[in-house]
């Protein structure tokens, strides 16, 4: 009887076991196949992740590389417009030369001491009278170019700073006031001697209105005796810092030693002159007109 009611047991027992391994057995094939599932569904996702992001990388260098040509573009558009500017500043400079250059009377730089002539009609363009403080004869109107007298007036104060005074004993003289004072030097000294010391008219830089005989206090109108004064030699060392020369130096081919004559042809030319020991006419007419343009700067 025992045995009868066991074996029902042992079946039933051995059945659910077997239910239990085939249940156990699905979910696992189950739970596999869902990893199957997933780990697929994850390369997937995993490779459309890395192709956006491929994707996006090379989206980021195609922009670099536009972002570098508009940098380039932009570049040499500011170095075309730089170029621009700086043509149209040349242009603007070149211009404004050229009508500073138009402007200057070409005649204040010639030689004219028996080189070129000037007309009786010639007259600078605009004279301006000198501080009868700085004249010898108080009581004349002595006059000089417009463009010069800020030089000389600062030469003159710079003189008188150093206590070396210079007084003016001639300055601008017209054709007729150099036709007259020639005449007189003919009757007191001759033509040859006079020749020697005095330029006729139209010659004369004088004329120009540039040029100025000088004295001192001391000297007054006994100014041929100019060499041996210190304001000379102060003349010697410093009056190209204002523009100033000496036209006819010792062995010049023109005239007789004048030590009291000085011309004003502009810093530059001066002090290129003061730094070579040249003198004026020592120059060819050329070189010298390459300073025109810088005469009153």
């Amino acid at each position: 009887m025992q045995s009868l009611l066991s074996k029902p047991f042992t079946l039933a027992a051995i059945l659910a076991m077997l239910a239990l391994i085939g249940y156990g057995g699905y979910r696992h094939s189950l739970t596999v196949n869902e990893f199957q599932e997933a780990k697929q569904n994850f390369s997937e996702n995993k490779a459309e992740f890395e192709n956006r992001i491929k994707s996006l990388e090379d989206e980021i260098t195609q922009a670099k590389i536009e972002n570098n040509g508009l940098t380039d573009e932009l570049t040499n558009e500011k170095v075309k417009n730089n170029f621009l500017e700086e043509q149209v500043r040349g242009f603007s400079s070149t211009i404004s030369i050229l009508e500073n250059l138009n402007k200057t009377d070409r005649e204040l730089l010639k030689k004219y001491s028996k080189t070129y002539f000037l007309n009786e009609n010639y007259k600078p363009s605009s004279l301006t009278d000198i501080d009868s403080k700085y004249l010898f004869k108080k009581d004349e109107v002595a006059q000089i170019h417009s463009g010069v007298w800020p030089f000389l007036k600062k030469m003159l104060e710079s003189a008188d700073a150093d206590n070396t005074p210079l007084q003016i004993i001639s300055s601008y003289r017209s054709f007729g006031t150099q036709a007259n004072l020639k005449s007189g030097y003919i009757m007191t000294y001759g033509a040859g001697t006079a020749n020697q010391f005095s330029a006729d008219q139209g010659y004369s830089e004088h004329q120009l209105g540039t040029a100025v005989d000088f004295t001192t206090p001391s000297l007054g109108a006994s100014f041929v005796k100019f060499e041996s004064a210190a304001a000379y030699k102060w003349l010697n060392e410093n009056a190209h810092k204002y523009g100033f020369i000496i036209s006819y130096p010792k062995q010049n081919t023109y005239y007789r030693f004048e030590p009291w004559h000085w011309r004003f042809v502009g810093v530059d030319l001066a002090a290129i002159l003061y730094s070579n020991n040249k003198y004026f006419y020592d120059l060819d007419q050329r070189v010298i007109d390459l300073y025109l343009i810088s005469l009153f700067k």
